[in-house]
């Protein structure tokens, strides 16, 4: 199926549809049954049946059948946040002992919900590498979580190379693609087990929502949204789930002019003498960029630059030199945004991440990218002169 033709139509010409051009959004918190009978069957399932609003429900449902095509997997669950998908997920893989092995850097909250899950007697071990991972694998490790392109840094992984990696060592993988979205990179087709992917970002795209999916096999999917979901109570609403309706329809065009202003204000910055770096494997400069281009059909406009600088105080003074990129988290909204770790992440996580204090991420909207790069210029002279 196409990628467009999923975000716009997909199940969309169904009867309960009654020929409206946008999806009814059902706010009923429950549904009822003919017989006790046919309740007690659909409980049983309800996964799949329309019981209660924090099982499933119409809206939601046809959310998830397009994000599950989109990334071409049997099954999607959304979830209430990027965190309740994300934790949900790495809860339903294991148990009291087990071991977790994380590839490279991740979200911060992802770890941190991982030494969360210490206390349940669930560990975990930070490797940069495969050949790390050999080293650190136990034989209580169950799953490997990663994303490609890594967090903040922006590193691309072989993601074949892992999930074959992980195949033969009997570990369940994880992969986070929120950056490319199922658009520009697809890593089930590539071997990987789940996906987890916030919606909040490029996906909603108005930074007027929170959610989360997760997207797999039934085999994985299915236990998942009758024990972690329902427990959890993570349950996405119906209104939020026609946010992120609406949002597929324009992905696949918003996600093309991100690409061309992200790349357009990634280029004009690795060509400045006052940054050091630019992270974004979209540019022929990045070490992953071959490999990028052979796992992914495009780039999204979240990227770091790395100041050519040591000092908190410079980089604090570059973001307030700004005035087009507004100063925040999350990102992939229609607006610009700027954010630096040094100055909101604490000294330990940020090193054990390898993120140096000049680190600023961008997050390039959907303004002209002409106007981005003045702003950019100025206050990159700017911080030069207060030098």
């Amino acid at each position: 199926m196409d990628d467009e033709w999923i975000c716009g139509r997909l199940g969309e010409d169904e009867p309960w549809m009654l020929g409206a051009v946008n999806p009814p959004v059902f706010e009923n918190s429950l549904f009822t049954f003919a017989s006790a009978a046919e309740l007690g069957e659909a409980i049983r399932n309800e996964d799949e049946r329309y019981v209660y609003w924090r099982g499933t429900n119409p809206t939601v449902d046809l959310a998830q059948r397009k994000l599950a095509a989109l990334e071409r997997a049997e099954r999607a669950k959304c979830f209430a946040s990027g965190m309740g998908a994300i934790s949900a997920t790495i809860s339903s893989l294991v148990s009291a002992g087990d071991h977790v092995l994380v590839l490279g850097a991740v979200y911060g909250p992802t770890t941190q919900f991982l030494r969360y899950l210490e206390k349940f007697g669930v560990t975990h071990t930070h490797v940069d590498d495969l050949a790390s991972g050999d080293s650190a694998i136990r034989e209580t490790t169950r799953l490997l979580y990663f994303e490609s392109p890594s967090y903040m840094r922006y590193e691309v992984f072989d993601i074949p190379a892992v999930t074959a990696w992980a195949a033969e060592r009997g570990l369940v993988t994880v992969m986070d693609n929120t950056w490319s979205t199922p658009i520009f990179q697809k890593p089930i087709t590539m071997g990987v087990d789940l996906v987890v992917t916030s919606l909040s970002k490029y996906v909603g795209g108005h930074s007027d929502l929170v959610g989360g999916v997760v997207a797999g096999p039934s085999r994985l999917i299915r236990p998942l949204a009758l024990t972690e979901y329902q427990l959890y109570g993570a349950a996405m609403s119906p209104h939020d789930a026609a946010k992120v309706i609406k949002g597929l329809r324009t992905l696949p065009v918003r996600m093309a002019a991100h690409q061309e202003r992200g790349l357009a204000v990634a280029s004009f910055l690795d060509d400045h003498p006052a940054v050091r770096r630019v992270n974004h494997p979209g540019l022929p400069s990045h070490p992953g960029h071959a490999l990028a281009a052979r796992q992914m059909s495009g780039f999204s406009s979240l990227f770091s630059l790395e100041l050519d600088t040591e000092s908190r105080e410079e980089v604090g003074a570059f973001i307030d030199l700004l005035r087009h990129f507004r100063v925040g988290v999350s990102w992939g909204g229609f607006e610009s945004l700027v954010n630096a770790p040094a100055l909101s992440v604490e000294e330990s996580v940020r090193a054990t991440m390898g993120i140096p204090v000049g680190l600023v991420r961008l997050s390039v909207g959907l303004e002209p990218a002409d106007t981005l790069i003045k702003d950019l210029g100025l206050a990159l002279e700017g911080v030069g002169r207060l030098a």
